[in-house]
């Protein structure tokens, strides 16, 4: 019998490579990640040959498997002109430095993308779904502050600039992220010798609301910031067509870290689904980085807010149970399961809880040993 997956994104690749839009072919490409089984790559062929969409891995069988599926649609490597970049994590970035290698590709990104992802940012996938595949494995800032403490928020950019690595101690308390010696070791040598892993440069940096013509026609760039800081969405006008990255997908809300640039990423989230949603009555289809293609936009949307209103509201409730100052890993029990406890669900759990503190609702206690909080009400 079949393995059943229950969610779309954790679905193996297939063969396929199908038109989703005009224009626009799909074509899946595998990923070793937890909780995901595949990252779709986008076609977009026009008279000069063909732009791509988030090549997938930098691992030898993605790398084969794009030349495939690319050679099964009648398009020679070699015609790959365009590599755009959704946003800074491996299994969408990763190939794009050898595609330009090889075939002299330009690799388009937002203006924002690093060549070293945030450390703080973890993969693509729910929380729980993660935890789930590692068992079966073993600005939208503010909210309105009535007064800014310069002096805290300069110190609190000073340590979210920082450099640090996944598995460093999180400056809310606990350990880092859980990472195989083997990642590590490519993480590392990534940063130090670029050019040596082929880690990609961009060679074009658009800017929110830059056009760009790909498959014949215009597109516009929309930066939109939460999953991670540099996502880029491209929206299609004429056929109304979004290309959605991460930041909008059919079944699982992506994850929201609490660490980066922003005060409150989770409020950043927000103001991106609504930039996207504005778009909505004039979408026609949504084509999302993992999961199949669909089309009913502005009701997904409202749906990963709610998602994340209802933590919100479960942050509220257990305050009230717990009737003191709570740590990050305290709360974050509150939220996900007991297998889905980690550095991850303490990211996502700080990016919640920055986001009362800044409405008001809860105030930091900041000790040598981490964070707390406690209501103000």
């Amino acid at each position: 019998m079949a393995q059943r997956h229950p969610k779309q994104e954790q679905e193996p690749a297939g063969d396929d490579v199908t038109e989703v839009a005009p224009g626009v072919l799909r074509a899946q490409l595998p990923i070793d990640m937890p909780g995901l089984g595949h990252v779709n790559c986008y076609v977009l062929e026009d008279e000069r040959g063909a732009a791509i969409v988030d090549p997938g891995l930098a691992s030898s069988v993605s790398r084969r498997v794009l030349k495939a599926r690319l050679a099964s649609a009648g398009i020679p490597f070699r015609r790959v002109h365009t590599v755009v970049v959704t946003h800074s994590h491996p299994d969408h970035f990763g190939a794009a430095g050898w595609v330009r290698h090889e075939t002299g590709a330009e690799i388009v990104t937002d203006r924002r993308f690093r060549l070293m992802w945030d450390p703080w940012e973890a993969p693509d996938v729910d929380v729980e779904d993660a935890a789930a595949a590692f068992d079966a494995t073993v600005s939208a800032e503010g909210n309105g502050d009535a007064a800014v403490d310069n002096d805290a928020m300069l110190a609190e950019l000073a340590v979210r600039s920082r450099p640090r690595m996944p598995w460093d101690p999180a400056p809310w308390g606990g350990s880092g992220m859980t990472m195989p010696f083997r990642r590590r070791a490519r993480l590392r040598l990534s940063a130090r010798f670029p050019r040596l892993l082929r880690v990609p440069v961009p060679s074009v940096r658009l800017d929110d609301g830059s056009p760009i013509r790909l498959a014949g026609r215009e597109w516009v760039a929309l930066h939109t910031p939460g999953h991670t800081e540099d996502h880029l969405c491209l929206f299609d006008p004429t056929d109304g067509v979004l290309l959605s990255g991460d930041h909008v997908l059919p079944t699982i809300t992506p994850h929201i870290g609490g660490f980066g640039p922003y005060r409150d990423p989770l409020a950043c989230f927000f103001a991106s689904l609504d930039k996207v949603a504005a778009h909505g009555p004039d979408t026609s289809i949504c084509l999302p980085a993992h999961g199949h293609p669909f089309t009913n936009l502005t009701v997904r949307v409202d749906a990963i807010k709610r998602h994340h209103r209802e933590r919100l509201d479960t942050l509220r409730s257990a305050f009230a149970g717990i009737g003191g100052p709570a740590s990050v890993s305290q709360l974050s029990g509150h939220l996900f399961s007991a297998r889905a406890q980690g550095a991850m669900a303490d990211s996502e759990t700080f990016a919640h809880l920055e986001h009362l503190r800044l409405a008001g609702e809860v105030a930091r206690i900041d000790q040598p040993t981490g964070y707390s909080y406690v209501p103000t009400g």
